[in-house]
């Protein structure tokens, strides 16, 4: 679907969440995202928190209790009590999690990567299809307002520069900077581009892990386009921005701001400055997770296919293992 008929369809000042009955819903996984999920759920009226389930029973009691809710050890638990689940596991355990909830036609909303495979994600978005449940992968940076606006401007994009640096997590310390980081933005430059990947170049290396902690992708479009991206956590500050170039316009995006600036050529030639128009568009507020959260609610209400769905979760895992496949590590 182009941008602009996806941004009528889904709406790119807000995600709309009509009243109506309120979804049952439980959170698997009760780290740091299922923490996150699970209070911004607490909050959205059209959501029933029923659960938050985790192996480690005494941090899922103690998340329920400040959310009001349940606490389960065992997923399997849920069956019959829900009509959705966010799993927020880690991936090792998307697959067999997404499989038990689909088959019993329980919509999921699955943290990114989908799974850890390129079958197993290609298994649950069958599944979901069979079973007419929704599948979404948590890829919440489509829902940032900075890039849900920009899709709005874009036209043929001919050069994309993205750069997405942060701290070290010893807790992210068994993945590397791709799947923990760039994943993101792989997934975003495949939706602004809208065309397929026919050859990248990769480079890392080591710093702080065994994994790469630091990594710089060039992605060839099949129309052209190329795409630069850099992924580093060994940055003492976050900075995570997207530049896109295109025939007659410029924009500039600072995700974290978040904040958009579109620089347009007022005529075909360029003789100074007044001749470029800068524009600094509105954008909706609201937290990313929760406009994120309130359409997987709002698909699930009105059968709709999500704006991040398996297939794009799947397309994104692809990318991002083909980048580790042809990735050229210094130690």
């Amino acid at each position: 679907m182009p941008l602009k008929s996806l941004l009528r369809a889904f709406g790119s000042k807000s995600v709309p969440t009509p009243a109506g009955p309120r979804t049952r819903i439980a959170v698997i996984g009760a780290g740091r995202m299922g923490g996150y999920h699970a209070a911004h759920l607490a909050k959205i009226p059209q959501a029933d928190l029923v659960a938050i389930c985790d192996t480690d029973t005494a941090l899922s009691a103690s998340l329920a209790r400040k959310l009001r809710t349940r606490s389960m050890p065992e997923a399997a638990e849920l069956l019959g009590h829900v009509d959705a689940v966010v799993i927020a596991t880690p991936t090792a355990s998307h697959f067999a999690l997404g499989r038990l909830f689909l088959d019993a036609g329980v919509s999921c909303l699955i943290e990114k990567p989908l799974t850890s495979s390129i079958e197993d994600a290609e298994a649950l978005i069958q599944l979901a299809e069979a079973k007419k449940a929704v599948l979404q992968v948590g890829h919440v940076e489509r829902f940032n307002p900075a890039v849900m606006e920009a899709a709005g401007f874009i036209e043929r994009p001919r050069f994309i520069e993205v750069n997405r640096l942060g701290p070290y997590d010893p807790r992210v310390a068994g993945i590397g900077v791709v799947m923990d980081l760039m994943i993101h933005d792989l997934d975003i430059v495949l939706f602004l581009v809208g065309e397929p990947v026919v050859r990248l170049e990769a480079f890392g290396a080591r710093v702080l892990s065994a994994h790469e902690d630091i990594a710089k992708v060039r992605l060839h479009f099949a129309n052209g386009c190329i795409a630069d991206l850099s992924a580093s956590r060994i940055s003492l500050q976050k900075y995570r921005r997207i530049r896109i170039f295109q025939s007659d316009s410029y924009l500039s995006l600072d995700y974290a701001a978040p904040q958009l600036k579109v620089y347009r050529k007022k005529s075909a030639i360029v003789k100074s400055l007044s001749d470029i128009q800068i524009v600094t568009p509105k954008l909706a507020k609201g937290d990313p997770l929760a406009m994120e959260l309130s359409h997987f609610l709002a698909c699930i209400r009105e059968k709709k296919t999500p704006l991040v769905s398996g297939r794009h979760g799947r397309d994104a895992l692809a990318l991002a293992r083909d980048v580790l496949q042809q990735l050229k590590v210094q130690a």
